[in-house]
Formats: C-alpha cells, sequence, structure tokens
C-alpha cells in the first residue's frame, strides 16, 4: 500500500489549472517536508482549484469549494486587516482541528492549501517558505 496518490486531471487536453510541472513541484515538496503526516496538497487561485494530492486513506468527499472560497476571503481580510501592523508582512497561515492541520501560503494571484497530521512550527516554516518560493518564481 503506498502513502498516497497524485489526482490525475481527466482532461489530457489541458483542463488543468496549473502547470504539471509546478504541480508535481508542489506535491514533491510537500511530501517531502512533511512525510507520512500529509494528508492533502490543494493549488487554488482566485476562480477555481485542484487538488493535487489526497493521501490513500482519507475520503474523497470533502467540499473543497467552500473551504477554498473562505481560505482566499480570509487571505484577503488577513492581508487588508494586518497591512500596517509592527508584525511586519504576512507569510501563511496555520490552522489547528480536531482531526489535522491546515497550512495555507498564498500570493496575490494563486495559493496551496496542505493538510497534515501535525508538524512542529518550524517544520511549517519551513515547508510553506519552499511553497512560498514556488508561487512566487511561478508568478514571475
Amino acid at each position: 500500500m503506498s502513502d498516497g496518490s497524485e489526482l490525475d486531471d481527466d482532461d489530457e487536453t489541458g483542463g488543468s489549472i496549473i502547470r504539471q510541472e509546478l504541480a508535481d513541484e508542489i506535491v514533491s515538496s510537500s511530501r517531502a517536508a512533511t512525510s507520512d503526516t500529509l494528508r492533502s496538497v490543494t493549488y487554488f487561485t482566485r476562480a477555481n482549484y485542484q487538488q493535487l494530492y489526497l493521501r490513500e486513506d482519507l475520503e474523497r468527499d470533502a467540499d473543497l469549494d467552500e473551504f477554498v472560497g473562505h481560505e482566499w476571503r480570509d487571505f484577503k481580510e488577513t492581508q487588508n486587516a494586518y497591512q500596517t501592523t509592527e508584525l511586519g508582512p504576512y507569510h501563511f497561515t496555520v490552522r489547528v482541528f480536531e482531526n489535522g492541520y491546515l497550512l495555507r501560503i498564498t500570493t496575490e494571484r494563486e495559493g496551496v492549501i496542505i493538510t497534515t497530521d501535525g508538524l512542529t512550527m518550524r517544520e511549517y516554516e519551513e515547508v510553506a517558505e519552499v511553497l512560498e518560493r514556488l508561487l512566487q518564481e511561478e508568478s514571475g
């Protein structure tokens, strides 16, 4: 039994919202940083989302549409609310739930949400840094 599976786009004509090379880099970087604790990886833009990875022991029935929409709105509100704070610029969000953790990394145009069983704050910072760099390189 493998640890998980990468989700393939059924439309081979290019219906994906993300370049395959970037999707592969996001998943491999997330897996390298989180190991067996990685639950899922979802890439999103303002208009759409695509789940890139889901661990095999998890159900594919999550309501990602509402979930991703909330995370996008929350990013915009957070960015606006803390724009002038002495804390410095926003980098990422970690949310804690009963059955797992969520890490959101977002740029002005796109973002990645990963869910895990749990990591240390240092590990979240490391994976966030890698994913943020990948997104910034993609945005140019």
